[in-house]
């Protein structure tokens, strides 16, 4: 799969260069206080350019569910005041398998939000008559307020699909501040840190790590993001570029390495699972329920991603003084900072007025800025109209300050990059194999790499 790995790194300008977007009462004081994402009078000056589009109605098929979903249907509410159109969101646990039904049985949605770049390609090869390439508006605010990476990443041989919707940061380890000021512990500033804090933890008898790889037909895929996150660290970006893009093979030694250092938490038992049992259990854990003996103290470090926040129980402080909050997962060494993160995309299956309209709203500083005022916490975009003071959690502005650190080199998730096949298939079963079989890395890899389509 080629994905112009020179230009891998983003600096995710979220930046506050742009001006920030106020939502004001339309006709009232601009300088007043706007009324929320959520309903109210909106300034629709900005909306002008997508026209009347009162009686129109545009369908969104998401992964996004129940409770996460109510903040994006908040932010269609200036679209839908301002142009007239109707919104019908629908959101689905089942969405990628669903989506390929349905473009396959003739009934694709207007627009879906597709979070693995490697899925775009997919339904591009296979549906090229179904899938529409990017509108002009749209395809003009992404060049304007985006890193041109993430155009790439939803460009298929040379055609623009897929608009960046939000981004999350994956280099993430959840800790109790609490615990570890009460131990005399400091969080880790490189890789060598973070394992002799775990090996002194693991010394007084207790499990320093906490995980779970279970997620339904998905199961597996948090272990897939450690091994991406020890790729960044052991062989470095442009070995992991080579890798996502099969220039090497899947098996290559670098990545075994790259497993094994995984391994060397996810595979001891006397650094996993902390309130949960032996290593085996972390297949067999809950990936939201993972990080949970963190609040009991069975466990210390959890690796999860900026929207594991959305995990913990309702009433739990998560602060830099609070109950539980995060730090990043260090490198080598405190120079080098990789950042392994994600996001989604959105591809339009019909070209009609309103639904272009709606693709470039989603691409707009408009947008991005409504989103974050809807949203208490989980979500960041790459859109540098947004203003980040609108962001509410300190989760996440903290994933907004390691993305723009200007040290930061961000990559992809790996497994969405690469063909659905192994991305969204070997890779997530060998991972559980890897765990629940006790099976060595290079067997693992070895499989995996098998199973990579031929060309």
């Amino acid at each position: 799969m080629s994905t112009s790995p020179s230009t891998r790194r983003i600096t995710l300008a979220l930046a506050a260069t742009a001006a920030a977007v106020t939502l004001t009462a339309c006709g009232g004081d601009s300088g007043s206080e706007g009324a929320t994402a959520a309903g109210g009078d909106v300034d629709c000056s900005a909306f002008e350019q997508y026209g009347d589009l009162s009686g129109k109605s545009v369908s969104v098929y998401t992964s996004i569910v129940a409770p996460e979903d109510q903040s994006h249907i908040d932010s269609y509410a200036p679209f839908e005041e301002c142009t007239g159109a109707d919104i019908v969101y629908e959101g689905s646990r089942e969405f990628e398998a669903q989506l390929l039904v349905r473009l396959q049985s003739g009934s694709a949605p207007d627009v879906a939000f597709v979070p693995q770049p490697g899925l775009i390609r997919t339904i591009a090869e296979d549906h090229p008559d179904v899938i529409q390439p990017v509108g002009e508006d749209a395809a003009a605010n992404v060049d304007e307020y985006y890193d041109p990476s993430w155009k790439e990443y939803g460009t298929v041989d040379g055609t623009f699909y897929g608009t960046p919707l939000g981004a999350n940061a994956k280099s993430f380890v959840w800790y109790s501040p609490s615990m570890f000021e009460e131990a005399g512990y400091e969080v880790p500033q490189t890789w060598d840190e973070l394992m002799e804090l775990s090996d002194t933890i693991a010394g007084t008898g207790a499990k320093p790590w906490c995980a779970g790889i279970e997620s339904g037909d998905a199961t597996g895929w948090p272990a897939t993001d450690w091994l991406e996150d020890t790729m960044l660290r052991t062989a470095g970006p442009e070995a992991y570029d080579q890798w996502v893009n099969h220039e090497i093979p899947f098996d290559d030694p670098q990545v075994v390495e790259a497993l094994d250092a995984a391994g060397a938490i996810l595979k001891d038992d006397k650094m996993v699972n902390g309130g949960l049992g032996d290593v085996r259990s972390i297949a067999t854990t809950a990936f939201g329920d993972a990080g949970l003996p963190i609040l009991d103290g069975s466990c210390w470090m959890h690796r999860q991603a900026s929207f594991y926040q959305a995990n913990w129980p309702e009433g739990t402080n998560v602060a830099e003084d609070g109950d539980v909050f995060a730090f990043y997962l260090p490198g080598k060494s405190e120079d080098e900072k990789p950042i392994l993160g994600g996001g989604e995309f959105t591809v339009a299956f019909a070209d009609r007025p309103e639904v272009q309209a709606f693709q470039a709203y989603l691409t707009s500083p408009e947008w991005s800025n409504a989103k974050a005022q809807a949203t208490e916490f989980g979500w960041i975009s790459a859109n540098s109209g947004l203003d980040p003071e609108n962001l509410k959690s300190p989760i996440d502005k903290l994933a907004y300050e390691q993305l723009t650190d200007e040290n930061a080199v961000f990559r992809f998730d790996g497994s969405d990059l690469m063909p659905a096949a192994v991305g969204a298939g070997s890779f997530w079963n060998g991972m559980t194999d890897w765990i629940s079989l006790g099976e060595d890395s290079e067997t693992v890899l070895a499989d995996i790499e098998k199973s990579w389509p031929s060309e």
